[in-house]
């Protein structure tokens, strides 16, 4: 292939102007905004599973609280029964006198235990509408350090672009009077190895910092000077210059 030596020279522009946008493109990956906003978004996941456990829990305690006080109402009432009906004097019998006695002490033994465990309850499900409190507390505050943290990649994102398109811009102006068959080449180099064109320094390769043959020297001499040359290592577009000397 051949081409103007000026048009080569172009070239060495378009590389850096490319290596300006793969270090924008860098950066907007590795913004040290994006691993905070993923570590945060994972602690708020977990603590949003942890809240939902700790609410099931409270749920199911208030359910339980709410059975065990319709036994103690239940135990309560029949308590209240037995005895309106002892206070009456309406048992004569000895016998059932005693048994109804006996049934009162029972059921206020029964009321007492059954109070014992909606009190326990009522504890528990206190503990557990307190966990859900702090968790919800302490997401809702990584959820806010999050979008601080949001705020922060999305001005980083947008001054990256911003510049990103003014380089842009530049590229395309450069590439503008390059031939199409050398910015092809220069492109699937490019695409193959991140750099498409180096500049040849004395007898090296700028690119792959690769020292040249003697026979590669003096093929490069020989070759006129819209030749499109190669790097025999790289395989990038070898661009000469005035301080290639050769």
């Amino acid at each position: 292939m051949k081409a103007a030596p000026a048009a080569q020279k172009r070239l060495l522009d378009l590389a850096e102007l490319d290596s300006v946008i793969d270090r924008l493109a860098h950066r907007r990956r590795t913004l040290p905004e994006l691993a905070q906003i993923d570590e945060l978004s994972a602690r708020v996941a977990r603590i949003a599973t942890q809240v939902i456990g700790a609410e099931t829990e409270s749920s199911d305690l208030a359910r339980e609280q709410t059975k065990a006080e319709a036994d103690v109402d239940s135990v309560r009432i029949r308590a209240e029964r037995d005895q309106k009906r002892l206070d009456s004097g309406q048992v004569s019998s000895p016998k059932d006198l005693a048994s109804l006695q006996s049934e009162i002490v029972s059921l206020n033994r029964r009321q007492s235990d059954l109070e014992e465990v909606v009190l326990e309850i009522m504890e528990r499900r206190e503990a557990a509408d307190e966990q859900v409190t702090k968790l919800v507390a302490e997401r809702n505050e990584l959820s806010a350090t999050r979008g601080v943290a949001e705020d922060g990649r999305d001005a980083a994102f947008a001054e990256i672009d911003k510049e990103k398109g003014e380089v842009q811009a530049k590229r395309d102006e450069a590439s503008a009077d390059i031939p199409a068959d050398l910015l092809a080449l220069y492109e699937k180099i490019r695409e193959q190895s991140g750099v498409g064109a180096a500049r040849l320094q004395g007898a090296r390769c700028s690119g792959c910092r690769t020292s040249l043959s003697i026979a590669e020297i003096n093929r490069i001499k020989a070759a006129s000077h819209d030749e499109v040359i190669r790097c025999e290592e790289c395989r990038r577009i070898l661009v000469r210059t005035a301080e290639s000397k050769l």
